[in-house]
């Protein structure tokens, strides 16, 4: 709803009846829900999704003792 300036001055100075803050504290909790509920489905959509990380001692790792670690060559290059 959109009001005039000059009766949101009036609302500013004078407050809010009660009604019309329980209305607005139903709004405010209806939207702090809505926030709650997206943040909840993006954390559920991306927040899933981890990179694979090589276990430590994977193969193509030195092993051994003082061995080096082999040089690894991009595909593009050879």
């Amino acid at each position: 709803m959109v009001y005039t300036l000059s009766y949101q001055m009036y609302k500013y100075e004078h407050g809010l009846a009660a009604a019309e803050q329980r209305a607005a504290d139903v709004r405010a909790g209806e939207a702090a829900a809505a926030l709650r509920d997206l943040r909840l489905h993006l954390r559920r959509t991306f927040g899933l999704r981890h990179r694979v990380r090589p276990a430590r001692g994977a193969a193509g790792a030195a092993t051994g003792s003082g061995a080096a670690a082999p040089t690894r060559i991009l595909s593009a290059i050879r």
